[in-house]
């Protein structure tokens, strides 16, 4: 089992992408002219942002928020409040783009862009990543480890952290797994370009509750992703709320920030390359 601070059985993490219009600009450039879709990205900054902060506020939790650039540009004062709140902040790249990985100039754009806008508007150097959509690339792993960051949160491999192994052996940023059925968009983000099924709260509650609890069990490392945009809905807050009251029913559950939990692994977990036998990156 997992050996958490302070005796804790399982680690759990609270982790939002403030991603505003970018989810939608990124997806389809067309969107530009569709101001019905782009609102949907508007309610999260104008409504989403502020109704997650008096949730967390009224739990005594902290979350972590992963923020593209174009985002810290264009709704600076959303994700000023999220600071001033003592929540982290994570690069969420630039405007949301896939990795696509046989365009590194690109991945490099989204990367320095992201950075510079966070630093510029926000004032904070980000030790965290979460690519969009979780596509990456084993180039985005080697820029997120020369620019110094702590950990990435990208890939479903893994109900646990682990280090990413770079070449030559070399240890690398921490990886915080997460996984689809533990994200919020599936079940709650809808388009007319791309429709799909809108589930109730007694649906994605139901599928929340027995993850974690086998998550618990097991001692390993919930990590949950939603957006300001779909959580921050009037009932869906409530979905949470219910869920952190019934996470709030088992001993030992350790609510940390990404960036703690990949300190926590830094600082307390060694480093074995032998350990990475498969890689999810494959050489073809």
């Amino acid at each position: 089992m997992t050996k958490w601070p302070n005796g804790a059985r399982s680690a759990l993490t609270l982790t939002f992408d403030f991603d505003a219009e970018t989810n939608w600009l990124s997806r389809d450039p067309a969107n530009v002219k569709r101001p019905g879709t782009l609102s949907q990205g508007t309610y999260g900054a104008r409504c989403g942002v502020p109704n997650v902060l008096r949730l967390l506020d009224e739990e005594g939790l902290r979350g972590t928020f992963f923020i593209p650039g174009w985002v810290a540009e264009n709704r600076t004062a959303p994700a000023e409040s999220i600071l001033r709140a003592g929540h982290e902040i994570g690069h969420h790249g630039y405007l949301h783009r896939w990795v696509d990985p046989d365009h590194p100039a690109e991945e490099l754009e989204e990367m320095e862009r992201g950075l510079e806008a966070l630093q510029s508007r926000l004032g904070v150097r980000p030790r965290g990543y979460r690519s969009p959509a979780g596509e990456t690339s084993p180039n985005l792993i080697r820029m997120l480890s020369e620019r110094g960051f702590l950990y990435d949160s990208s890939l479903m491999d893994s109900v646990d952290p682990y280090y990413h192994c770079l070449d030559g052996g070399r240890r690398g940023p921490v990886e915080l797994p997460w996984h689809w059925s533990l994200d919020d968009a599936p079940y709650l983000f809808f388009s007319i370009a791309a429709p799909r099924p809108i589930f109730t709260n007694e649906h994605i509650l139901s599928i929340w509750k027995a993850e974690f609890e086998a998550i618990h069990e097991a001692g390993q490392l919930f990590n949950l992703v939603m957006h300001p945009q779909g959580i921050g809905r009037p009932s869906r807050l409530r979905l949470l709320r219910d869920f952190i009251a019934h996470t709030r029913g088992f001993e030992g559950v350790w609510y940390a920030t990404a960036e703690d939990v990949a300190r926590h692994w830094q600082d307390n977990v060694a480093f074995d390359p032998a350990e990475r036998k498969i890689s999810p990156f494959i050489e073809v």
